[in-house]
């Protein structure tokens, strides 16, 4: 019930003037619609300044104050209802234990009704808004028998019966304004509490995805490194390109957890798991009743991740009709779900990764070239194990900590182990080693692991010896320029030979003319390009 809609009882009562029926009338409708105020929100600093609001216009109560107990036992005001007070004037002000009326309520946990506040030399008018020819009234707000807080009010001049009907009225408003106050500080608390858990996670997902809890001091990691620092800072679209294995979430992590969206979401998908009917549905939602099964709506990845990051996985297996729907989504930011017709724009920054040949992918139509240039405007290569063993050792031992921690115990690895494992190729790269040292852990029963406990397929036996482990050691060649014509010699076909080394020999052989080199190797002067510009092959000039 709104002030236009007050009684003529309510309105009457309110100056002063009005019987002890109209004074019941006028109760019973501010009773109601404090009740109403009071379920309406668990703002219960608003809705306690629209409560004290109700008591001035329909019963007269006047300069209402309502304060809340504080854990060190004092009194903290919340809520005033005066002509030209602002929140700010009293939002920090506190009462202490037998400081002013207030105070004494506080300290004897019992109304206080006084005929004339100036009459009583404990009245403290502390805010200056109260006047001393008047009544007051101050009750305490208890929960379970426990002082919450103190409801007071100044009522125009009136009997002492009257002021007594005014007190028991109050401590009725009192413990209506308690149940909603408790409900709605626990409410606050908890969600204190959630708050403070929230930011203690974003803390250690940013600590455990940080730039520094990624291994390896190669050069060519020293290369994406300081390459993902640049790109954290803004929303440019990332593509991540390596071989299976070589951590290519673990970057998608870091750069998000580093990056102005790190309070968004990051959401991941991984394309080459769903069939392309699911994945539009998974990508971009559906409505109810799309298809069979559909039985309500479903946001999709795109809206899930608004405000912050998607990672697409394995971005190279979606078919070349679905490649055409995405583009639309990367260009204009904006899709429909699947079964509606609504455009929903999302803000939301794309980091793919794919370990497929995506030039080569180009060359046979199976992927579309708009799209790898929408994708690749900042691509990271990351180089496979083999290219760097000198990072092993660094990446086994922080392995070891985290295997160790999974096992709650200590795990060591002595320098013989060290060497077999950096003189094997590891095609499966970072996540074959993990599975290397995960079973030399479970072999070592007192978690020190030596050379026989390293089981590596195509070994001849456990713990093999330097000299077995020589069969893997990359092959060092060097060839000649060749002469400047068509018709050079083969390249060599040893399977030891890494794809770096047969590209700089290629570029060798055909006298550093890339046209030429490509030829060689059987690719187009597109894919070789890419391989000079990711392996990081220095071309030389003549």
């Amino acid at each position: 019930m709104n002030k236009k809609s007050v009684p003529i009882a309510a309105t009457e009562c309110a100056s002063g003037h009005c019987d002890t029926h109209e004074l019941r009338f006028a109760q019973l409708s501010a009773l109601y619609s404090v009740s109403q105020v009071l379920s309406r929100s668990l703002n219960y600093r608003e809705t306690l300044r629209e409560v004290l609001r109700i008591l001035d216009g329909h019963v007269g109560l006047s300069r209402g104050l309502v304060s809340v107990a504080e854990p060190d036992g004092g009194l903290l005001v919340q809520a005033v209802h005066a002509h030209g007070v602002a929140p700010d004037q009293y939002e920090s002000m506190r009462f202490r234990a037998g400081e002013g009326i207030v105070g004494v309520v506080l300290e004897k946990n019992r109304p206080v009704v006084l005929a004339r506040a100036g009459d009583d030399a404990r009245f403290a008018n502390k805010m200056g808004i109260y006047d001393y020819e008047l009544p007051f009234v101050a009750v305490p707000i208890k929960v379970a028998g426990n002082l919450k807080g103190v409801l007071a009010v100044q009522p125009e001049p009136s009997t002492p019966e009257r002021l007594e009907e005014h007190a028991h009225f109050l401590e009725m408003i009192a413990n209506l304004v308690s149940q909603s106050m408790q409900l709605a500080l626990q409410v606050e608390q908890e969600k204190r509490v959630m708050q403070e858990e929230r930011d203690r996670l974003r803390r250690t997902v940013r600590h455990q995805h940080g730039f520094d809890s990624i291994v390896g001091r190669s050069a060519a990691m020293r290369r994406v490194f300081e390459q993902m620092r640049l790109v954290a800072k803004w929303n440019t679209t990332v593509l991540i390109r390596g071989e299976t294995g070589t951590g290519k979430e673990l970057i998608a992590n870091a750069i998000h957890y580093n990056s102005p969206r790190a309070r968004g979401p990051l959401v991941k998908l991984n394309c080459a798991s769903l069939p392309e009917t699911l994945l539009e549905s998974e990508l971009f939602g559906h409505e109810r009743g799309s298809f069979t099964g559909a039985v309500g709506s479903r946001k999709g990845r795109f809206e899930q991740a608004d405000g912050g990051t998607l990672f697409l996985d394995e971005i190279g297996e979606i078919s070349p009709a679905f490649q055409a729907k995405l583009l639309r989504v990367l260009q204009e930011g904006e899709f429909e779900r699947v079964g509606g017709n609504a455009s929903i724009k999302v803000d939301v920054r794309i980091i793919a990764a794919t370990h497929r040949d995506l030039e080569a992918a180009i060359d046979k139509g199976d992927f579309r070239e708009d799209l790898f240039y929408r994708l690749n405007v900042m691509p990271l290569y990351l180089p496979p194990l083999r290219e760097r063993p000198e990072d092993i050792p660094d990446i086994s031992r922080h392995l070891l900590a985290k295997i160790g921690e999974e096992q709650q115990r200590a795990l060591t690895i002595d320098d013989r182990a060290i060497r077999a494992l950096a003189q094997y190729e590891w095609p499966g790269n970072v996540r074959e080693l993990e599975n290397c040292l995960e079973r030399a852990a479970v072999l070592s029963e007192d978690g020190a692991i030596d050379a026989r406990q390293i089981r590596i397929p195509g070994r001849d036996r456990p713990g093999a010896t330097a000299l077995a482990a020589e069969r893997f050691a990359p092959v060092q060649i060097a060839m000649p320029p060749a002469p400047d014509d068509d018709a050079s010699p083969p390249l060599p076909e040893d399977a030891e030979i890494t794809e770096r080394q047969r590209v700089i020999a290629a570029l060798q052989q055909a006298g550093w003319v890339q046209a030429k080199a490509a030829r060689l190797l059987n690719m187009t002067p597109r894919q070789i390009a890419y391989r000079i510009q990711t392996m990081g092959i220095e071309v030389k000039q003549f």
